[in-house]
């Protein structure tokens, strides 16, 4: 009798979450609902054979999660085969980030918690939220040890997204990675950019590097990196520049969902799929309207699609008729007519990589009055911090 074979190593460990694929979906806000991540999923699936990575929720607001508030328990819906089930918290205060994951735990709502501190958004950030709280180390230290003490005794790993910093004279990200991991943090994931930057110009990828040689000094937590990967190539290229156990794809999935397939194939080694045809894409765009109108509702849905469609069709020659129709589609079947007709055998374009979604300029941080006046001693979050994001 042959020897059994051994299970396959983990591409990627957070805790007790094992991954085949070191490749995490990024939280993005419209976007990665249920609809998004079961169309991923999907693909992956048919192409791969399984599931791989890791797919994470849209973020919600921790205070309006504990108050229930109805749209924030519609944006934290999983599909009913999606595992691991993750989730991503907007929270500014140890009580409410206390409180949220414990709901979490005792409702089994998830099963791995992030937390979001690399929010850019001038109104998360003028009321101390988001990328402004790393700089508050005590704050940070403190909302971080409170998720961790209530998922303690459980299997749902708590982690961190993070940026570099405020800006270029205020960065943050090797003192938030030190005091994460100290705090039970299972892994910690850096957007190479300052907040200042948003989304512009390009991300640095060194601060990633400097992020896992400073983590690896005191523990083996796993440094995701996070930051201008439009290809398979570009994963590839930062893993072996960085040394990051991972990578956190955003931008570059609007539009390609099947992305994730090929990320999963490069990082293994293998040759990645063929990007699909326009007649392929536009099986995926009403596969993608038809998730959202199950999630939604029709309308809802529908309008929720025309943001998808700029995305799908870049350096298709749909031509501009076809794509004002699509942005303005009503129905399934609109959209299902609307789609019939594209040149099916339409290769995918050469010129249908790079950057995508928002990129606008970098701009001063805004910042609550003081703020960087003391990081390391005020441990309070500002009244009202997540009143604007309560819902979401």
């Amino acid at each position: 009798m042959s020897a059994p074979t051994a299970a396959a190593a983990p591409a990627l460990r957070i805790g007790p979450l094992e991954l085949a694929s070191p490749v995490v979906l990024a939280p993005m806000a419209g976007v990665t609902n249920v609809a998004f991540r079961t169309l991923c999923r999907e693909i992956e699936r048919d192409q791969q054979g399984s599931v791989s990575g890791l797919y994470v929720c849209e973020m919600v607001t921790a205070r309006a999660l504990v108050e229930r508030q109805p749209g924030t328990l519609h944006m934290a819906t999983f599909a009913p085969d999606e595992s691991p089930r993750s989730l991503q918290l907007y929270t500014v205060d140890a009580e409410y980030t206390y409180a949220a994951a414990k709901m979490i735990v005792d409702e089994d709502l998830a099963d791995h918690i992030d937390i979001n501190f690399g929010c850019p958004v001038p109104k998360v950030t003028r009321r101390g939220g988001g990328s402004a709280i790393p700089y508050k180390r005590r704050l940070f230290r403190s909302i971080v040890a409170a998720a961790v003490r209530a998922t303690e005794g459980t299997d749902i790993p708590v982690t961190v997204k993070m940026r570099v910093g405020i800006d270029d004279a205020h960065h943050t990200h090797l003192d938030a990675g030190r005091i994460a991991v100290e705090e039970g943090a299972q892994a910690v994931a850096l957007h190479a950019r300052t907040a200042a930057q948003r989304y512009s110009g390009e991300a640095d990828w060194s601060q990633i590097s400097r992020l896992v040689e400073h983590v690896g000094a005191v523990s083996d937590v796993p440094v995701l990196g996070n930051g201008d990967i439009f290809s398979a190539e570009d994963a590839v290229r930062m893993r072996e520049q960085t040394g990051c156990a991972g990578v956190v794809i955003g931008r570059g999935c609007l539009g390609r969902p099947w992305l994730f397939s090929e990320l999963a194939a490069r990082l293994d080694g293998r040759e990645a799929p063929t990007p699909p045809a326009l007649g392929e894409v536009a099986r995926i765009m009403y596969r993608h309207g038809e998730l959202l109108a199950q999630h939604h509702g029709e309308d809802k849905g529908m309008r929720d699609i025309r943001k998808h469609v700029a995305w799908y069709l870049r350096g298709f020659p749909a031509g501009s008729e076809k794509r004002v129709g699509l942005s303005a589609v009503r129905t399934l079947d609109d959209l299902a007519e609307l789609l019939a007709d594209l040149p099916a055998d339409e290769p995918f374009p050469t010129d249908g990589y790079g950057p995508r979604g928002r990129q606008g300029s970098p701009s001063k941080v805004l910042l609550p009055e003081g703020w960087l006046d003391d990081p390391e001693d005020d441990a309070t979050a500002l009244e009202g911090a997540d009143a604007e994001n309560s819902g979401g």
